[in-house]
Parts: structure tokens; sequence; C-alpha cells
């Protein structure tokens, strides 16, 4: 039986998507953390060791780019200051074929907007 799938499913979509985006990239993976609202998703270093915190945000599709919070997210990057690292911000907007007001379906296609990996200045302005 079709059927939608879950908010921690969705997640996990979104974030193989941005995984498999990280690795295209040359990132080295340092942990993964798939639980629904616990950040970050991964830590990772590039090929110069630099440690980057990237935080994957599911959503519905839309006709807008995918937005963070941003009071949360300067707490984040007060988090990301301390552990001398960098952050990236993945919105993932997921939607059923048939209509993208929905949830994709189990073993269905989907539509899928992403406009790529966002690096965040974690300076203080």
């Amino acid at each position: 039986m079709n059927r939608e799938l879950t908010k921690q499913e969705l997640h996990n979509l979104a974030m193989n998507i941005v995984g498999k985006d990280l690795e295209a990239k040359g990132y080295e993976f340092i942990a993964i953390n798939s639980q629904l609202k616990k950040q970050p998703q991964f830590v990772c270093i590039n090929k110069k060791s630099q440690r980057f915190f990237v935080i994957v945000k599911a959503v519905e599709i839309s006709e807008t780019p995918i937005i963070y919070d941003v009071v949360w997210m300067e707490t984040f990057k007060n988090h990301a200051r301390k552990n001398n690292a960098k952050v990236i911000f993945a919105g993932i907007g997921l939607g059923a074929s048939h209509d993208k007001t929905k949830a994709p379906f189990l073993h269905d296609e989907y539509l899928l907007q992403y406009d790529g990996l966002q690096l965040l200045d974690v300076e203080l302005n």
C-alpha cells in the first residue's frame, strides 16, 4: 500500500540528498544525527580540516527559497564559533509527484526543491 512518508522519513530523505551533495563536494563525515529537531545533522570536515556543522531542513515545496529561523540560527552560530566550526544550511522542499502540496509517497517519485548548500557567516556582526 502506498502511503505518505512520515516526518522522520521525509527528514531522512532530505538528509540523504544533502549527504550525497556533501560527499560529491569532498566533505568527510565525522558524525551524523538523523533525529528530528536535533542539530546539527552532519558534522564534517573539508580537505583543509575545517569543521562544518550542517543543518538540514525538510519542508513542503514552495515558490520561494527555503529559509531558516534567523533568531534561532544566531544561537546556533554561537555554538559553532565555540567549536571552531562553520555552519552550512541546506533547505530541502519535497512533494508528491502528483501534488506538490502533499508529502511524497513511499516507493514513488517525488518533486524536489533544493538550492544547494548555503554557507552562513558565523563571525560576529
